[in-house]
């Protein structure tokens, strides 16, 4: 029997639930300076809140994030649908309220002073955005500050997406669509300038692997090969004294809800 190599076939779907997912995610995460980065904005952010009662994390994924920010509140709710992510946001915020329930049938008990969105409008149908991010608004407290958080469409990360998956995100026109409809509200859109760094071209290749499934990759026929994305990575990430580095720059709305509204 023939065995295929590694860089044969197609790019792979990655369940968050998998082991491929953890392994891909974790060398992501070893090899990227945007906890660190991400993280001091929002404490800056979260400082400068009028109040502090209750911090809403939607979509909370495996807590880092979550538990960082926990500690600038008195409470804490998470809305997170995976049960694999669940088992490490409830070790990682043991006191959080957790909600298992999709964003579109979460009920929050109380309205919170910083709402966080973050890296979930990937999985939400673009026609959905505007009503998605319009109910976080809505359980955010007056005076209280909603952060909606992607990839920038131009950063490495996501034109190497758009490249094999025609998919493209843009805060921008969700943004625009929202000062028309609350122009009550305060706007502001920054971008975080961010670098993922690998030794090695395995590593490289699977985190890449790792940020294409960005898109819904089970739906595209056919999906584009690993060994496509292999020499794409060395062509566009390769550093002149060895490694490799992709840049995923964020962007990251802010909108400061009217006091009183």
């Amino acid at each position: 029997m023939e065995t295929r190599t590694k860089d044969e076939g197609p790019v792979r779907v990655l369940d968050v639930a998998s082991a491929d997912y953890r392994r891909a995610f974790e060398l992501f995460l070893a090899g990227t300076d945007e906890k660190p980065v991400t993280h001091a904005r929002l404490g800056e952010i979260a400082s400068a809140l009028p109040r502090r009662r209750v911090l809403l994390d939607l979509g909370a994924g495996d807590g880092r994030t979550t538990a960082y920010l926990s500690r600038s509140f008195e409470r804490t709710i998470a809305v997170e649908p995976s049960a694999a992510m669940r088992e490490k946001l409830g070790a990682a915020c043991p006191d959080a309220l957790v909600l298992p329930e999709p964003l579109d049938r979460a009920r929050p008990p109380e309205p919170a002073d910083l709402v966080h969105l973050s890296h979930v409008l990937y999985y939400v149908p673009a026609p959905d955005w505007l009503g998605t991010v319009t109910r976080a608004l809505d359980w955010t407290a007056p005076g209280g500050t909603l952060l909606v958080v992607l990839q920038n469409p131009e950063s490495p990360c996501m034109r190497m997406a758009a490249h094999f998956t025609g998919v493209r995100y843009d805060l921008g026109p969700l943004a625009d669509r929202l000062r028309e409809r609350h122009p009550e509200h305060g706007y502001a859109l920054e971008t975080l300038d961010l670098h993922y760094r690998a030794p090695g071209l395995a590593e490289a290749v699977a985190v890449a692997e790792f940020m294409v499934n960005v898109a819904d990759l089970a739906t595209l026929e056919p999906r584009p090969s690993r060994a496509a994305l292999t020499a794409y990575v060395q062509e566009h990430f390769a550093l002149p004294g060895g490694g490799y580095a992709i840049g995923h720059t964020q962007d990251m709305l802010i909108i400061r809800r009217a006091d009183g509204s």
